[in-house]
């Protein structure tokens, strides 16, 4: 039986983005809320406890991605680093901001705290909007000549672009509050509620924006939206939106803790396979699909032991550190 080693890494790869996006998305989201929450109440001191002990763990699956972009496809790796250097490395600085901010806040006096609390709030803004940038600017496509980047030094920079930054905060901060009001109590649990019931309108609006738009940046994206079996996805996936978004708002309404939560996740995964579905059979589109960007198949092969046995440890340790944290947040600990 032969198997076609560029599309399961294709898979995998697309796994880790949505692992990352799925896990790291609620704590840069508690992050993004963080200026709207009073310094004067131990909320902020509540906000950072629910996300200490996992936040690193989740950033995990972003090396992962990353990585096996540059090992399995290194033609693609090679095209989309020049296209999106900007992004990127601002991305990578707002995450270094957030991790700074982990370590010194707790560190620093009452005074002082506030500067770490900047840090934290403008590293999980700039990275989030980062993220949005860098999918916007894959969706508009890449423009490649002979196997290499052609574009200008600001191609990534659009409308389409800041708009997905801006929908990916949004979208963020729903499930950073959904998170918060799964994880405390009290008062911050209502401010949570808040948010969440706000982003929720809000993000549905976006995606909307986004659906819209993006059909219209390629004839390929059109014809692969409303042209032959992929027409039954992209009628499945907004009935299953609207689900989702029902799920939401009624979980918020009757003060649910859970539901919101998942629900909030089930609108991302659906947005996900809404842009595989865009994607496919591109890995860079327009110009590269999957199979032209893989490396050649003895090295895919020999990568995809050793990930054979990585994926599963680390699967297994993110389950398990979130098992250990279960529960509501404990108010009277730190980070240390």
């Amino acid at each position: 039986m032969e198997f076609d080693l560029p599309l399961i890494w294709a898979a995998i790869i697309a796994f880790a983005i949505l692992a990352y996006v799925a896990l790291d998305g609620f704590d840069l989201g508690v992050g993004i809320m963080f200026p709207f929450v009073s310094e004067k109440t131990d909320h902020r001191d509540m906000m950072m406890n629910s996300v200490a002990p996992i936040w690193d763990g989740n950033e995990t699956w972003l090396v992962l991605g990353g990585g096996g972009l540059f090992a399995v496809f290194p033609l693609a790796y090679a095209v989309v680093m020049p296209a999106l250097y900007a992004p990127i490395i601002a991305m990578l600085l707002g995450l270094i901001f957030r991790g700074v901010a982990f370590e010194f806040r707790w560190r620093a006096s009452q005074k002082n705290r506030i500067w770490w609390d900047r840090s934290f709030a403008f590293g999980s803004i700039l990275a989030t909007f980062a993220q949005g940038v860098c999918l916007g600017a894959l969706i508009q496509g890449i423009h490649v000549v002979d196997r290499s980047y052609a574009g200008g030094s600001f191609d990534w920079l659009s409308p389409f672009s800041v708009l997905t930054g801006v929908a990916l905060i949004v979208g963020y901060t729903l499930l950073g509050s959904t998170w918060l009001v799964m994880k405390t109590e009290g008062d911050l649990q209502i401010i949570a509620r808040k948010f969440a019931q706000v982003s929720g309108i809000l993000i549905l609006a976006l995606i909307g924006a986004v659906s819209l738009a993006t059909p219209f940046l390629h004839p390929d994206y059109f014809a692969r939206w409303f042209e032959g079996p992929s027409l039954i996805f992209s009628i499945l996936v907004p009935v299953l939106l609207a689900i989702c978004a029902g799920i939401l708002f009624i979980g918020l309404r009757r003060n649910q803790e859970i539901r919101p939560f998942l629900a909030a996740h089930g609108i991302f995964i659906l947005c996900y396979i809404g842009i595989g579905i865009t994607f496919y059979p591109y890995m860079v589109p327009p110009s590269l699909t999957i199979w032209a960007a893989a490396a050649p198949d003895k090295s895919l092969f020999f990568l995809l032991v050793g990930t054979l046995v990585l994926v599963p440890m680390i699967l297994a340790y993110t389950i398990h550190a979130y098992w250990v944290f279960r529960g509501k947040v404990d108010t009277s600990g730190g980070y240390h």
